[in-house]
């Protein structure tokens, strides 16, 4: 008699990496907006025309103050209720405590720009807030500046710039730019914009900002892309190179909202840049969602990735995983990108999404593509769908901050499909795994400010007191270490971008051990403010591949600036 084969069991499939945890279930506003601010803050803000938010002003010197109806409001008794709630929190990440701060006009769909002094300008909004900037820091909260823009400037986009100089671009029916501080009391006219935009679904609103290392601008808006010197005459053609669209022609700005990052510069080739595009919304899928019983089509699916800095800059397209629409792209201090929230179908805008995207993906830029290898790959998911005015953003210990999800005109917690989101959490990437523990760095010391081309002491320790070595012999072993550090610019988020955000890699020069198990590394600080705009940036050491637990805060001085 035959015996049964036996059968083999098959060891299951490795969990997908990354953690998720909880750190408020309630913060009391839904986070459309996020910033992280030197000293550990982070500035979460809605929109002062939802309705009262979830978290009170009591205690607050200033009066309670009547909001504003919602837009398509015509309740005369909404505006005479007093709003004593909060519609911007701040939190500490030290402590993990919330402090609510009064914002008197309308942010919604703004924009905004970290600037070298580490306050926070914010451009823009809607109804009162349209035309006002505002100026936030922990200190005095928020300062409004009325009428101090030259255009409404509702979904625009903002970009500091080398001469720390704000650049202010586009919006809704604005196809112009303009500077804070002015350069002149009228906008500049910008026809790229008028030309990507589309009579009944725009898709050129919050246009993609990249500067890039030579000081000129890269633009995205739609499916096309130039690179113009902003002080430049633009009717010089000279002064604005037209890149090739991307393939498949596909929309990627609001509201068919892809995402993009400037990919980490090296410091081996400060000159060269490059810029990826991923997902968004195929040309239509505003106007189909918005239709009776509408229809819900598939978000697209590939990323497009370009030198902008080559003579011949060409698309590379590669494919995601997951499509995505309405995700948030998070650069890492390892140099990688985290794709977050957003949804499989639909598009921007109110109640027009479907199908939320529950896991990330990480997408690994240096990884070649050998085979069919993949640069993604898909993450840890969570139970929370943030779709229509989500954020993310990294913070000072390496995670990611993921907040928001309101596709509501107001806050709506029950009978919906998708509930208002009030909730925080924080991803963290598979190099805080406790795994890496061993060879994680700590930050022991960094300098508080530095000029361009400065060379500085970083020092730091590692675990077990042993740096890792690749090859080579005791002899080389300064030469041979493994340790980076990155200075990572933290950008501004909403609409699934993040205004401003980079990552700059440092030369580092001899690591020598000057304690037990403590290292000091010199470190270059970059060469001009093309390559980083002044002001604060997180300065992580890298070491085998895992950054330090926790970031130092160094500011670049602006050019000309005494030290």
């Amino acid at each position: 008699m035959p015996m049964p084969t036996p059968v083999l069991e098959q060891p299951p499939p490795p969990a997908p990496a990354g953690e998720w945890r909880l750190l408020h279930a309630n913060i009391g506003v839904s986070a459309m907006h996020m910033q992280l601010l030197p000293d550990d803050f982070v500035l979460m803000f809605d929109r002062t025309d939802s309705g009262p938010s979830n978290i009170s002003l009591s205690g607050d010197s200033s009066p309670c103050s009547p909001p504003n109806s919602p837009s398509n409001s015509t309740n005369s008794t909404a505006a005479a209720i007093k709003d004593c709630t909060a519609h911007s929190v701040l939190l500490d990440l030290r402590s993990n405590a919330l402090h609510p701060y009064p914002l008197a006009t309308n942010p919604w769909c703004s924009s905004a720009a970290l600037l070298p002094n580490g306050t926070l300008l914010q451009t823009g909004g809607f109804s009162d807030g349209d035309r006002t900037a505002r100026l936030f820091s922990p200190s005095s909260g928020w300062n409004d500046l009325p009428s101090s823009l030259a255009a409404r400037r509702w979904y625009a986009s903002d970009l500091l710039l080398p001469d720390a100089r704000v650049l202010v671009l586009g919006g809704r029916r604005q196809f112009n730019f303009e500077f804070i501080p002015p350069l002149s009391p009228l906008p500049t006219f910008f026809p790229f914009l008028d030309e990507t935009t589309e009579p009944d679904a725009e898709n050129n609103l919050y246009p993609f900002l990249h500067l890039l290392p030579d000081a000129t601008v890269f633009v995205f808006a739609n499916d096309r892309a130039i690179v113009f010197n902003p002080y430049d005459d633009l009717h010089n053609p000279l002064s604005t190179r037209r890149l090739p669209p991307i393939p498949g022609g596909v929309p990627r700005n609001y509201p068919s909202s892809g995402s993009s990052v400037l990919l980490p510069l090296n410091p081996s080739s400060p000159s060269h840049a490059e810029v990826l595009v991923c997902g968004g919304a195929p040309r239509g899928s505003y106007q189909q969602a918005l239709k009776k019983n509408g229809t819900f089509l598939p978000a697209d699916a590939t990323c497009g990735r370009i030198a902008p800095t080559d003579p011949n800059p060409a698309w590379a397209m590669e494919e995601m995983p997951l499509r995505r629409v309405m995700g948030d792209m998070v650069l890492l201090p390892t140099g990688d990108v985290l794709i977050i929230n957003g949804a499989a179908s639909g598009t921007a805008g109110w109640e027009l999404a479907r199908d939320p995207v529950l896991s990330p993906v990480l997408y690994r830029p240096n990884v070649e593509q050998i085979g069919g290898a993949s640069r993604f790959e898909v993450m840890a998911g969570t139970a929370t769908p943030r779709m229509y005015h989500s954020a993310a953003a990294l913070d000072t210990y390496g995670r990611v901050l993921v907040g928001g999800s309101n596709p509501h005109v107001g806050y709506a917690f029950a009978g919906v499909e998708f509930p208002t989101e009030l909730s925080l959490q924080a991803f963290l990437p598979p190099y805080l795994d406790p795994r890496m523990d061993p060879v994680r760095p700590r930050v022991v010391a960094a300098p508080a400010e530095v000029g361009y081309g400065e060379v500085a002491a970083v020092r730091f320790e590692v675990p077990g007191g042993e740096l890792v070595v690749v090859g080579g012999n005791e002899q080389q072993r300064e030469q041979q270490v493994v340790v980076r550090v990155a200075a990572v610019a933290p950008g501004f988020a909403t609409h699934a971008f993040g205004m401003g955000q980079r990552v700059v890699g440092l030369a580092v020069g001899m690591v020598a051990e000057v304690g037990e198990g403590i290292y000091e590394a010199e470190v270059a600080a970059p060469p001009s403010p093309g390559v980083a705009p002044p002001g604060y940036y997180l300065w992580f050491v890298v070491h085998a591949g895992v950054p330090s637990g926790a970031a130092a805060w160094v500011r670049i001085r602006p050019l000309g600036a005494a030290t």
